[in-house]
């Protein structure tokens, strides 16, 4: 570590301190912000507070995205949790956007001591996340194993590393049977922006044709891209609608956000590649995926030989990590499944954030961990994150209740939608991607059962 790097905390510190109250058994509502180790934080006090702090995880964040610091995936379930009682607090992060991670645990870790000494010690702490913070709020949690005493992770790719994978995949065959002979960079980007808008221009073009549409349902199979894309309309019934939705997803997730323009921020960190597809077969990627049936329609439709593609993608030039960049995400972007402390999950059944991670994080905790304290709860709802403050409340007092009494109360959907069902209209609102509109919806948790993933790490 150089120098300047040694010195900055330092100075952060001052500026954090400037930020405490007058006396550590000062109490009442109260909004605190400062910077620690170039990572700006807050955090709130309730007027009576119950000994309980909630420790938030943003999720990624591009440049686009408003600045400020969320305490929670809602800004209603935070004001629900100041209003009973409960405390708030959370890291930006140092540099806030892109992939965090590895700055994230220490960030967080550094907001909680500054929050034991100068609010008070927690009776209990809750970590908790949504989408990339799901899984920081997990690694958080297995690292520091005696100062966390439950997770509640939201909409999550837990398997960091297989997310990056499964895009790579994804903008692969993009890249292979929509634009071939292009010069579109997927890894270490020489022209980030230029490999993005050819990329989305070869899924526009692809969206008007029978073979485009086919071959767009092939790539998105390889990442179980499900062809419902709105918080607010039932799955299309038509093969064609659903291609449509999930170029959508295409678009403004897997090239928009986590495309070669994603690569540059992660590769920066990491070190270099940390993503591969050598030896991966992919006619063995379609079988287990749970879009292979859409895929069928879609070619059967078009005309098309889907083996001939299946070969081209096989036969096509691969893409190979940088081993110490592989090594790095690994390290610091993977959790172990070891559970500490109780973990309840919560996901929609149609994510891009593939609700798949729930079983890989369910294989992992089998071998690391103890399934008794893991609990999944999904919601019959598409898009990403498109939960309502009612149904997150939920879901944080069934954790907190694991907590308290060691066994889990009954997370029966009927009991969960009902428990939900009881709040005002004002926490029944859920954000819908598709649309970028926020409108109440009914609470909509349900049984499920996730689909295997396409590129699971640590199997």
């Amino acid at each position: 570590m150089s120098k300047l790097l040694r010195a900055v905390p330092v100075a952060a510190l001052v500026a954090a301190v400037l930020a405490a109250p007058a006396a550590a058994e000062d109490t009442g509502r109260h909004t605190y912000t400062g910077t620690i180790a170039g990572a700006d934080f807050k955090v709130e006090t309730p007027d009576r507070w119950n000994g309980t702090l909630v420790l938030f995880s943003h999720p990624y964040y591009t440049e686009q995205v408003p600045g400020g610091i969320g305490h929670a995936n809602r800004a209603e379930t935070g004001d629900w949790l100041l209003e009973h009682g409960y405390a708030l607090a959370a890291s930006n992060f140092r540099g806030r956007n892109g992939f965090v991670v590895q700055d994230a645990v220490t960030d967080q870790v550094n907001v909680l001591d500054w929050f034991t000494e100068h609010v008070g010690r927690p009776r209990r702490t809750v970590a908790t996340g949504s989408s990339m913070g799901a899984a920081i709020a997990l690694l958080l949690a297995e690292r520091n194993p005696r100062r966390i005493d439950g997770v509640a992770a939201m909409c999550g790719p837990l398997d960091l590393a297989g997310t990056w994978n499964t895009a790579l995949d994804i903008t692969f065959a993009l890249r292979t049977l929509l634009a071939p002979g292009t010069d579109i960079d997927l890894v270490r980007p020489r022209d980030a922006a230029a490999s993005v808008a050819a990329l989305n221009a070869a899924v526009e073009r692809a969206k008007t044709t029978p073979d485009g549409r086919a071959r767009l349902a092939l790539a998105n199979s390889f990442g179980n891209v499900d062809g419902w894309n709105s918080a607010y309309e039932p799955k299309p019934a038509g093969v064609d609608e659903q291609i449509l939705q999930q170029a959508a997803i295409d678009e403004l997730f897997f090239v928009g956000t986590f495309g070669p323009g994603g690569r540059v921020d992660l590769e920066r960190r990491a070190g270099g590649n940390p993503s591969w597809n050598t030896g991966v077969d992919y006619a063995r990627q379609l079988a287990t995926s749970n879009q292979r049936d859409l895929v069928r329609a879609a070619y059967r439709a078009a005309g098309l030989d889907l083996t001939a593609d299946l070969a081209a993608l096989n036969n096509a030039p691969r893409i190979a990590a940088d081993r110490q960049a592989k090594a790095w995400m690994s390290r610091y972007a993977v959790p172990r499944g070891t559970t500490p402390s109780p973990v309840l999950t919560i996901h929609n059944v149609a994510d891009a954030a593939d609700p798949a991670h729930e079983r890989w994080y369910a294989e992992q905790v089998a071998k690391h961990g103890d399934p008794g304290k893991v609990r999944t709860l999904f919601a019959n709802r598409a898009t990403h994150c498109a939960f309502s403050a009612a149904e997150e409340i939920v879901a944080l007092r069934t954790l907190l209740r694991r907590i308290d009494t060691g066994r889990w109360p009954s997370t029966e959907p009927a009991r969960l939608n009902a428990a939900a069902a009881g709040f005002a209209e004002s926490y029944q609102k859920v954000f819908d991607f598709a649309t970028f509109q926020d409108l109440p919806r009914r609470p909509a948790y349900t049984r499920f059962t996730p689909p295997v993933p396409p590129r699971p790490s640590n199997r």
